[in-house]
């Protein structure tokens, strides 16, 4: 008597993960980074701080510098620099911790991405 078998092939199993199960390990390892980022943020907040004031300092004066070439009115403008810098880290911290992990972290992606 003939019997007829399954002639259907099982499926061998794959080496390489499909392209979802990529993106979604790169999405997960992408979120560590600006969760790490974002913590770094946090935990290293004076440091933060130093390199905002250290920025503030150099990006004034060289503004004042290019944009108003007369002495009196340039050395008033650097004064009024002066005296809005703590108005100034207190605004640029706040948009730093809220902004920059994730600007880091896209920027980052861009790198590794090829």
């Amino acid at each position: 008597m003939l019997t007829t078998r399954d002639t259907t092939l099982a499926k061998p199993p794959t080496i390489v993960p499909s392209v979802s199960e990529k993106k979604r390990l790169e999405r997960q390892r992408m979120d560590d980074v600006l969760l790490l980022l974002s913590n770094l943020v946090e935990r290293e907040e004076a440091t933060v701080k130093l390199i905002l004031d250290c920025l503030y300092d150099v990006g004034s004066v060289n503004l004042i510098d290019k944009k108003f070439r007369k002495r009196p009115v340039n050395s008033l403008l650097k004064s009024i620099a002066r005296l809005s810098k703590p108005a100034f880290k207190v605004v640029a911290f706040y948009w730093f911790k809220k902004n920059c992990p994730q600007l880091i972290t896209d920027w980052l992606y861009k790198k590794v991405k090829f």
